[in-house]
């Protein structure tokens, strides 16, 4: 569906909001930036910047980019006769070699890495945003494959895909902090991806196989 002239602009002033406190937040601190002042630079009032962004937090994770759903939706988004983990690490080798802003390889990547390192709250979502990740991965392979709810199946592959998803950006993170360029951390990265793929078993990789999608009548 083609992006309607309203949404492109709630759109347009969602990010520019979240550009501009990410830039206050690198520059003074996460903690010593107020939502006021965020809407003052912003050139919005403080009521637009909480319609957009319940939390402080939400501005620089915003939830429709670090969304719990994100390995849930890759694998319920493959295509038939894709097994999920063989989806999962397509993606990550897609967007990292498209150099996507999902997984960090942007200019000044750097900074802003520093700051949420240097937020506790920041912390704390990153980490809750992990389990999140890996428990609703969990339940859509369960769902997927009619597991018994004592199949422990599903949260293991959904463990060592949070796991890997996980390492791929604690290794851009600490690539960048020690001042590698973003091409250099790609083809970096895309080593690890490939590491990783050799060292996980068959039936790992070969775990939930998607089905052809039924034929509407």
């Amino acid at each position: 569906m083609t992006e309607g002239l309203r949404e492109r602009k709630k759109r347009q002033t969602r990010q520019r909001i979240s550009r501009v406190a990410t830039g206050l937040f690198v520059e003074r601190g996460f903690e010593h930036v107020t939502i006021a002042e965020v809407a003052a630079a912003a050139e919005v009032s403080v009521n637009t910047v909480y319609n957009y962004f319940e939390a402080k937090e939400d501005l620089v994770l915003p939830p429709d980019e670090a969304s719990p759903q994100r390995l849930a939706d890759i694998v319920r988004g493959r295509s038939p006769g894709e097994p999920a983990v063989q989806a999962v690490l397509a993606r990550l080798r897609d967007e990292v070699r498209r150099r996507d802003r999902k997984v960090g390889l942007t200019e000044g990547f750097g900074r802003v890495l520093e700051m949420m390192q240097a937020a506790p709250t920041l912390t704390a979502r990153l980490g809750d945003l992990g389990r999140q990740m890996t428990e609703a991965l969990a339940d859509a392979l369960a769902e997927e494959t009619g597991a018994a709810p004592d199949d422990p199946l599903p949260r293991v592959v959904a463990w060592h895909l949070g796991c890997v998803h996980s390492l791929v950006y604690a290794e851009i993170g600490r690539r960048t902090a020690a001042g590698e360029s973003p091409d250099a951390i790609a083809e970096a990265v895309l080593e690890l991806l490939d590491a990783v793929e050799s060292l996980l078993g068959e039936r790992v990789l070969t775990y939930a196989v998607r089905k052809d999608q039924p034929c509407s009548e």
